[in-house]
């Protein structure tokens, strides 16, 4: 597997990595923890050196699968989990409050069995909380030695700078795929400027385009995918344009169509680093293997011209919904 430096950090990571929320939360009924304990390990072997969880996934199981996982291996991973997302009587509420931060430490350093995370997200910012505080205290746990990096998950661009100005950020995470190309108006031009890594989450369209998803897909009741506009059957129906392309390129570069959306991203820029989940040993060997596809400068240009004339339909959250509202603060 090929490695990535996330910015001008230092922080190098395997250029795919792997995103573990779909293993205990989010997708319908968590996967058997044996099961998923041997795919990360058997992860780790193929070349996986970047591995995703948050405290709120589960909440709290996913954090102790993962740690449980890596533990055998600790000194070849790169572990990143989040902070700032509580369950309060079964609803989430955002507190990243110093108290509520120190606390959250404590019990993801206990879960994963670590001494020290190496990416600490702040997982939505907290309008109640100035980021310049937020900032102080990651600075703070990283002269501790309880975290070694720190950064942000769909922030938006006036938070960003004045986070890195009390300390340097080494990561932003964000939706960005070939379905939702928000990031490049703003926040890549912002991060190749000030130096900052980027960690696109749902780079595979939240799975719509690996093409195993038809409009006619009846999806787990507690699939939160249900609630997502993409996934709405006209949406999907809309969308085939864009998938078709996809397939076309894939059918000519001898790849999956996964492949492709995840070379598409890794091409943008060197200091891109993709997590999608899965819970298939099959998929992740698939996902690695993207990171071997060469798109050319002109195979990139034709690419992204025939993008640029399909409008996709749908948006990754409903619109006004508390999901949308956290995003870009």
């Amino acid at each position: 597997m090929k490695k990535r430096v996330l910015g001008r950090s230092g922080l190098e990571v395997s250029a795919v990595g792997l995103g573990c929320m779909g293993m205990s939360h989010g997708f319908g009924d968590a996967t058997d923890k044996d099961e998923m304990i041997s795919l990360i390990r058997k992860a780790v072997d193929l070349g996986v050196t970047f591995f995703d969880t948050a405290e709120i996934y589960g909440p709290y199981e996913n954090e102790k699968l993962v740690g449980e996982a890596l533990k055998p291996v600790r000194d070849q991973v790169v572990i990143a989990t989040k902070f700032g997302i509580q369950l309060e009587d079964g609803e989430q509420v955002l507190d990243s409050s110093p108290e509520q931060i120190r606390k959250s430490v404590e019990g993801s350093l206990k879960r994963l069995q670590v001494d020290t995370i190496d990416l600490y997200y702040q997982h939505r910012v907290d309008t109640e909380v100035p980021i310049e505080e937020v900032a102080g205290v990651m600075q703070d746990l990283i002269k501790e030695g309880k975290i070694k990096h720190w950064g942000l998950s769909e922030p938006g661009i006036e938070t960003i700078k004045k986070a890195h100005k009390i300390q340097p950020v080494t990561a932003i995470q964000s939706q960005y795929s070939m379905m939702w190309r928000k990031p490049e108006e703003e926040l890549l031009p912002l991060l190749e400027k000030l130096g900052i890594g980027f960690v696109p989450f749902s780079p595979l369209g939240k799975g719509f385009l690996s093409g195993k998803i038809t409009p006619d897909i009846k999806l787990d009741e507690s699939d939160f995918r249900n609630k997502v506009p993409f996934f709405k059957k006209e949406n999907m129906e809309a969308n085939q344009a864009l998938l078709q392309l996809v397939f076309d390129i894939a059918e000519a570069k001898d790849a999956t169509p996964a492949q492709i959306a995840l070379a598409w991203l890794l091409a943008q820029k060197p200091w891109i680093v993709p997590i999608p989940g899965t819970t298939k040993l099959k998929r992740v060997k698939e996902n690695m293997a993207a990171a071997k596809i060469e798109l050319t400068k002109e195979e990139l240009e034709n690419l992204n011209k025939a993008l640029a004339k399909i409008n996709v339909a749908g948006r990754p959250y409903p619109k006004g919904s508390k999901y949308e509202k956290r995003v870009g603060n």
